[in-house]
C-alpha cells in the first residue's frame, strides 16, 4: 500500500507541473502579445533627417543621465537607460501604425476574444469541467460570431 501511496504522489506531482507550465505558457505567450502592441517606426531611422534628430535625442539624453547617476544601484541605472532609449525612440521615430488586416474585425468582435481569453485563463488555473464546458461555450460562441462577421 505504501507503494501506490508514493506512485500516486508521483502522479499527483506530475499533473501539477504541468498545469503549472501550461499557465506560465499561456501568461509568458500573453505577454508577448503586449510587446507587439507598441511598434516603433524603424523605417524612418534610413531618412538622413531623422536619424540625425535621434542621435542629437539620444545623446543629450544620455547626457544628462551620466549627470544624475550615482554608480551604486546597477538595476535603478538600467531602468534609466532603458526608459530614455524608449522616450527618444517614440518621440523621433514615432509608432509604427498597424494595418487592419480584417476590415469586418469591430469592438463587439474584440468583445468576443477577450472573453475567449477570460474562459481560457479561468480554465487554466482552475481545469475543472465547468470551467471547461464554460470555455467550450465561449469558442463556439466566438466562432459563431466571428463566421458571420465574415459572411458580412
Amino acid at each position: 500500500m505504501y507503494e501506490v501511496s508514493g506512485e500516486l504522489n508521483v502522479i499527483l506531482i506530475t499533473i501539477w507541473w504541468f498545469a503549472k507550465v501550461r499557465e506560465r505558457l499561456v501568461v509568458s505567450k500573453q505577454a508577448a502579445h503586449k510587446f507587439d502592441e507598441e511598434r516603433c517606426n524603424l523605417r524612418k531611422l534610413n531618412e538622413l533627417e531623422v536619424r540625425n534628430q535621434y542621435q542629437i535625442e539620444i545623446t543629450s539624453r544620455f547626457a544628462a543621465l551620466e549627470n544624475l547617476s550615482d554608480g551604486k544601484n546597477i538595476n535603478r541605472a538600467w531602468e534609466n537607460i532603458k526608459e530614455n532609449i524608449k522616450t527618444s525612440v517614440k518621440e523621433s521615430l514615432g509608432l509604427h501604425k498597424l494595418k487592419q488586416h480584417k476590415p469586418w474585425f469591430d469592438e463587439e468582435c474584440l468583445r468576443f476574444l477577450d472573453e475567449r481569453k477570460q474562459a481560457k485563463m479561468h480554465w487554466v488555473h482552475d481545469p475543472s469541467q465547468s470551467n471547461a464546458d464554460n470555455l467550450n461555450n465561449v469558442r463556439c460562441e466566438a466562432s459563431w460570431h466571428f463566421r458571420n462577421k465574415k459572411k458580412g
